[in-house]
């Protein structure tokens, strides 16, 4: 990791884009008896994802803690895909979390909360409409075409630990894109792309999810997760193909979210079957 230098006169080479400023961040996040404890701001880094795994394995961090890269060189999504983007076009970051009041068993919600949670923020501050392709991406729509945003990547950080790390594309321009079908809050027609007011929404918003769940002992029902999730998830009501391990197929219309988080798919022969893990492609518009 390399931490922020003052004197470093890159940070500003690009003036549309100014680095974040920790210390503010610190200010507005970190209280008494509030969820964050510090929030880091490093210039570079492979992945805040695997920084933040590796410091909680070894015990140096407590939960709370957040992990901001201005640049990421190794980021990975889910599948182990890369992706890269230019130096403060994006929000990139992780948040390690120590949810033990709540069985192991519905920590498979994380990464859905944590989409409800970034889609909540970037709506009060950017005015974008971000919806949810289950299980992780998020959607923004560009010239009345759905395009990925960003995304979310949950892993597991020692025996009570999780790191939840996420990757929004903020100011990307057209030909910065990597791939023509992504997308950004930018092109989306964002109100704003400031990324100081854009994190601190999606904190806060995260923060308020992920209280209310673990106070639910991690019920989606209860806490209002999984109804929330599945009015903002573009996925149902969708013909989708899950790709699933094993080089397994299933084509049918995802139909809903189960109490564990899983997408059930009704096939054409009747069967419904619950998706834990796997990829999701839509095969047409809703």
């Amino acid at each position: 990791m390399t931490p922020q230098n003052p004197s470093d006169d890159s940070r500003w080479s690009d003036l549309e884009r100014p680095p974040l400023n920790a210390a503010a961040l610190r200010r507005g996040l970190v209280r008494d008896g509030g969820l964050y404890r510090d929030i880091e701001v490093v210039a570079r880094t492979g992945s805040t994802n695997s920084d933040l795994v590796a410091r909680a394995a070894a015990g140096e961090v407590e939960e709370g803690v957040v992990l901001v890269a201005e640049e990421q060189t190794d980021a990975r999504g889910r599948l182990d895909r890369r992706w890269s983007a230019p130096p403060r076009s994006g929000l990139f970051f992780s948040v390690l979390l120590r949810p033990r009041e709540v069985p192991v068993a519905r920590w498979g919600w994380l990464p859905l909360l944590t989409g409800v949670a970034v889609a909540t923020g970037l709506a009060r501050a950017a005015g974008v409409d971000t919806a949810l392709k289950w299980p992780n991406d998020l959607l923004v729509t560009v010239g009345g075409e759905e395009r990925k945003a960003g995304g979310i990547l949950v892993e597991r950080a020692g025996d009570d630990g999780v790191v939840v790390g996420v990757g929004i594309n903020v100011s990307l321009r057209a030909d910065e894109l990597p791939v023509p079908r992504a997308g950004s809050l930018a092109l989306a027609g964002a109100t704003g792309t400031d990324r100081d007011p854009l994190l601190r929404a999606v904190l806060r918003a995260l923060e308020d999810w992920y209280g209310r769940w673990r106070a639910a002992g991690g019920d989606p029902s209860v806490c209002g997760l999984q109804e929330t999730y599945t009015a903002g998830c573009a996925t149902l009501g969708r013909t989708v193909r899950a790709e699933l391990p094993g080089d397994r197929s299933v084509v049918g219309e995802a139909v809903a979210l189960d109490g564990d988080g899983r997408l059930v798919i009704a096939t054409g022969e009747g069967v419904r079957e619950a998706v834990g893990a796997g990829d999701i492609v839509h095969l047409r518009p809703a």
